[in-house]
């Protein structure tokens, strides 16, 4: 049989998951930099500037932004990003990762940086991988 809500129990139910919704929104958007589970990688990278374009799909067609980075003895001592928007959301999302992104990664070890989300754009991130990887590759110590 189905149970049906009450106007009061639909309306004590919503007030119960709004918080929860709300923190799970919050802790999407707070996540930045998280140390990935497998074993660390312990490469050695040349010291120097480094850019990279970062592509990725977004729901209006194709996004790309350049990452340039600053590394020192492994460590990112700079970042920088250029947006390249196709449209005003993708504007609004590429202009609040690029603010965001450096409190996150500045300071860290470079094979540590596991960017998944900055001040909610989740889909510039994956361009910024991208062009991570390309930047490892380029400064790779062989």
């Amino acid at each position: 049989m189905t149970r049906m809500l009450t106007t009061s129990a639909r309306t004590t139910a919503a007030r119960i998951a709004a918080p929860i919704g709300a923190t799970a929104a919050l802790l999407g958007t707070l996540t930045g930099c998280a140390t990935a589970a497998e074993a660390p990688v312990d490469a050695s990278y040349r010291d120097g500037v480094y850019q990279a374009n970062g592509t990725y799909q977004s729901p209006n067609g194709n996004e790309n932004i350049i990452v340039v980075i600053e590394l020192a003895d492994d460590v990112v001592t700079d970042v920088d990003i250029t947006v390249n928007p196709n449209n005003p959301t993708t504007a609004n999302y590429q202009g609040q990762f690029a603010d965001g992104i450096g409190a996150l990664v500045i300071g860290e070890d470079i094979d540590t940086l596991d960017v998944t989300v900055v001040a909610g754009s989740s889909l510039t991130s994956n361009g910024f991988r991208e062009a991570l990887a390309t930047i490892k590759a380029d400064a790779l110590e062989s």
